[in-house]
């Protein structure tokens, strides 16, 4: 079965599980840009609980409603600096962890060279290729060409979302090891980076 998945963010555990496990997947590059998506947030575990962590984007200034843009045409913006704050973030939510020192100068670039990139969805697919080298998954993934309506395929783009996701009965969230555990507990579904700083190595027999 082919699996037609929207493009993310350093997404979650379930994300790339579904990447793992199907041996054909559709990136979606033809919707229009949904907001309060992992298409460019994650979400981290810290000292303080879940953190969200949200590119700022921009739109083109030709898309005279940007509730209307293709994701396609959303490119990355600097505002806020949001970069150095999202490395900061993760620096510090696993500065603990077992395994950032290992990876650490394999995530750098995507924090410190942004400037490689002009639009979100080429950011996006060099973050997944980076990830599933690390994680030694090989998925076979090729972009839609044109928007996906129906066809013989599991459509998850609305179905792995931050807010309100609906019953996944194909993903099950095992406990893995996490820094702050301890203190609440085991957060599941978290980013990608999550399980691969706690875990390593080992995180492929979680997906």
């Amino acid at each position: 079965m082919t699996a037609l998945l929207s493009t993310t963010y350093f997404g979650p555990v379930q994300w790339y599980q579904k990447l793992n496990r199907h041996e054909h997947v559709l990136m979606e590059v033809h919707e229009t840009f949904t907001k309060q998506t992992y298409r460019n947030r994650c979400l981290i575990a810290t000292a303080q609980g879940v953190q969200s962590l949200t590119v700022p984007i921009s739109h083109p200034e030709s898309a005279a409603n940007h509730s209307q843009s293709s994701v396609q045409c959303v490119r990355l913006s600097n505002h806020g600096h949001w970069q150095h704050q999202h490395w900061q973030a993760i620096t510090s939510a696993y500065g603990d962890s077992p395994f950032l020192p290992y990876y650490e100068d394999d995530l750098r670039p995507f924090f410190f060279e942004t400037e490689r990139w002009e639009r979100l969805i080429d950011y996006n697919e060099a973050i997944r290729q980076k990830m599933c080298e690390l994680l030694d998954i090989h998925p076979h993934v090729e972009p839609t060409k044109e928007y996906m309506k129906s066809g013989d395929f599991a459509d998850y783009r609305d179905a792995i979302r931050p807010k309100q996701p609906p019953t996944d009965s194909d993903f099950k969230a095992c406990p893995y090891y996490q820094v702050f555990s301890q203190r609440h507990g085991f957060l599941s579904n978290l980013s990608i980076l999550d399980l691969l700083l706690n875990m390593g190595p080992e995180s492929i027999f979680y997906l």
